[in-house]
C-alpha cells in the first residue's frame, strides 16, 4: 500500500530543476514518436523548440503542472496544446482593450458637452434703447430698439437692429420657459407687466409724466439685462425663438396671453398657487444630499436677498428725501443771502446755498446709483432664484411621474399574478401588454429624472459662478461711485471754508 502512494509526489514536485526518471522516459518516448511522424516535422523544424534553455523549462513545467493527469498520460500532447492556448489569449485581451477604447470617446463627449454648456465661446452684446410711446390713450404701447452685436456665426449677421414692443419680450420669455424649464434650465426673469405703471405712462402729465419716464427707464434696463443673461446661456442662445426675436426685421406675431388681467394671466397665478399647495402636500423625499443642501441654501439666500433689497429700497427713498430736503435748504439759504445786509455774511450764505445745491445733485445721483446698480441687481437675483426653484419643481414633477409609473406597474403585476392564480387567462394578454407599456414608462421616467438632475447640477453651478462675478463687479462699481461722490463732497466744503472764515 505504501508503494502505490509514492507516485503522486513525483507529479506535484515538478518545479524542481532536476527531472524525474519517469518524466525523462516520457519526453524521450514523445520525441521518438514525433520525430518518426512526418506530419509533425514542421512543429520541430524551428531550432528554439528543440534546444530549450533551462530557464524556459520552468514555465513549461508550470504549464504541465496545471494540466490534468489525462493530458500528461497522452504523451506530452497537452504541453503543445497549452502553448497554442497561450498564444490565443492575447487577442482576447486586445478585444477588451478595444472595448475600453470604444467607451472612452463617449465619456469625452459628455465632458465636452459639459464644457460647452458651462462656458461661453462667443460674445453677444445686446442693448435696449430709445423707448417710444406709440399711439394715444389706453391703446398706447411702448416700443424699444434692440441692437445685437455678436461673434456667433450661427446668427445671420454680426450686428442686427430690430424694434420690439414690451409684449414681444413677454411672449419670448413664455416660450423660453415652456421649452427650457422642463429640461432643468434656468431661464432669466423678465420684468412683470405693471398696470399702474403703464397707466401713468399712457395718461400721465406734468409730474406724473416725469415719474412715468423713471418707470420706463427702469423697465428698459431690466429688459436689456434679461436679453443679455439669456444670450449668455449657450442653450437659450441657440433657441430658434430667441434668434428670431433678435434677427427678424419685421414685427413679430402678437403674443397672446401676456395681458396682466387676462384670463390666461389669472390662470397662471392660479397654477402657481396650486403648484405651491401640491408641493406642501406631496413633498418629495430627497435622497440626494447635494439637492437637499442646495435647496436649503437657495431658501436662505432668497430670504436674505429680499431683506437686503428692502433695506436698499429704504435707503434709496431716504437718500431721495434727503436730496429734496437739501434742495429746499439751498433755496432758503439763497433767499436769506439776498436779504442779508452784511456783505461778508451775505456772500458766505449765498456761497453756502450754492454748495448745498451741488450737494443735492450728488445725493440725487447717489440715490440713482443705489437704485439702478445695487437695488436692481438684488431684484434680478430674487427673480433668478425663483427660476432656480422652478427648475427644482420640474425635477420634483419628473420624480413623481416616475414614482407613479412604478406604482401602476406594481399594480399591473399584482393583477397578472391574481389572474394566473385564479385561472382567468382571457384578460392575461391585455394585462401583459399593459405591464410592458408601464415598464417602458418606468424606464423613460428614470432616464428623464437622471437627465434633469444632471442638468440642474450644471445650471446651479453656473448660477453660483455668475452670481459671485456679478456681485463682485457691482460692489466694486458701487464703492467707486461712493468714493467719487465723497471726494467731490469734500472739495465742495473745502471751497466753502475760506468764505466762512472771511466773515468779519
Amino acid at each position: 500500500m505504501a508503494d502505490e502512494r509514492e507516485p503522486p509526489p513525483l507529479f506535484e514536485n515538478e518545479d524542481s530543476s532536476e527531472k524525474s526518471p519517469l518524466e525523462e522516459k516520457t519526453v524521450e518516448a514523445d520525441q521518438e514518436v514525433n520525430l518518426n511522424d512526418d506530419a509533425n516535422d514542421d512543429l520541430f523544424s524551428d531550432p528554439p523548440l528543440l534546444e530549450t534553455s533551462p530557464a524556459e523549462d520552468k514555465p513549461e513545467a508550470e504549464d504541465e503542472d496545471e494540466s490534468s493527469p489525462a493530458a500528461e498520460e497522452s504523451g506530452g500532447g497537452g504541453g503543445i496544446l497549452d502553448d497554442v492556448e497561450v498564444q490565443e489569449e492575447p487577442p482576447k485581451k486586445e478585444e477588451k482593450k478595444e472595448e475600453k477604447k470604444e467607451e472612452e470617446p463617449e465619456k469625452m463627449d459628455e465632458e465636452e458637452e459639459e464644457e460647452m454648456e458651462s462656458g461661453d465661446t462667443f460674445d453677444v452684446d445686446i442693448t435696449v434703447s430709445d423707448p417710444q410711446k406709440v399711439g394715444d390713450g389706453m391703446g398706447a404701447y411702448m416700443k424699444y430698439t434692440v441692437v445685437s452685436k455678436t461673434s456667433d456665426p450661427s446668427f445671420k449677421s454680426s450686428e442686427m437692429t430690430v424694434s420690439r414692443r414690451f409684449s414681444d419680450f413677454l411672449g419670448l420669455h413664455q416660450k423660453l420657459v415652456a421649452f427650457h424649464t422642463t429640461k432643468g434650465h434656468i431661464v432669466p426673469p423678465v420684468p412683470e407687466k405693471s398696470v399702474v405703471g403703464m397707466t401713468k405712462v399712457k395718461m400721465g402729465k406734468g409730474q406724473e409724466e416725469n415719474n412715468s419716464l423713471e418707470f420706463v427707464e427702469k423697465r428698459r434696463a431690466s429688459l436689456e439685462r434679461f436679453l443679455n443673461r439669456s444670450a449668455a446661456h449657450p442653450k437659450i442662445r441657440a433657441n430658434t425663438d430667441f434668434k428670431e426675436f433678435l434677427e427678424k426685421d419685421e414685427p413679430l406675431p402678437k403674443a397672446s396671453n401676456t395681458a396682466a388681467l387676462s384670463g390666461a394671466g389669472m390662470m397662471r397665478a392660479f397654477n402657481k398657487v396650486m403648484d405651491s399647495a401640491s408641493k406642501v402636500v406631496s413633498k418629495m423625499d430627497e435622497s440626494d444630499q447635494w439637492f437637499e443642501e442646495k435647496t436649503q441654501h437657495i431658501d436662505n439666500l432668497d430670504q436674505q436677498l429680499k431683506k437686503l433689497h428692502t433695506s436698499v429700497e429704504n435707503m434709496v427713498n431716504h437718500r431721495r428725501e434727503l436730496s429734496n430736503a437739501t434742495a429746499v435748504f439751498a433755496k432758503s439759504c439763497a433767499m436769506l443771502g439776498n436779504a442779508e445786509e452784511h456783505t461778508a455774511l451775505s456772500r458766505a450764505i449765498s456761497q453756502l446755498a450754492e454748495t448745498e445745491e451741488n450737494i443735492e445733485q450728488l445725493q440725487s445721483s447717489q440715490a440713482a446709483t443705489d437704485f439702478y446698480v445695487l437695488s436692481e441687481l438684488l431684484k434680478d437675483y430674487i427673480g433668478l432664484i425663483a427660476a432656480v426653484r422652478e427648475a427644482f419643481r420640474e425635477r420634483e414633477k419628473t420624480f413623481h411621474n416616475w414614482q407613479t409609473a412604478q406604482t401602476n406597474l406594481a399594480k399591473k403585476r399584482e393583477q397578472e399574478a391574481k389572474l394566473k392564480s385564479t385561472g382567468k387567462t382571457e384578460k392575461l394578454p391585455q394585462v401583459e401588454q399593459e405591464i410592458k407599456d408601464w415598464q417602458e414608462r418606468v424606464e423613460k421616467g428614470q432616464r428623464e429624472f437622471e437627465a434633469i438632475s444632471k442638468t440642474i447640477r450644471r445650471e446651479v453651478n453656473r448660477f453660483e459662478t455668475n452670481r459671485v462675478q456679478d456681485f463682485r463687479s457691482v460692489i466694486i462699481k458701487y464703492l467707486e461711485s461712493l468714493m467719487e461722490k465723497q471726494q467731490k463732497l469734500i472739495q465742495y466744503w473745502e471751497a466753502f471754508l475760506p468764505e466762512a472764515k472771511a466773515i468779519a
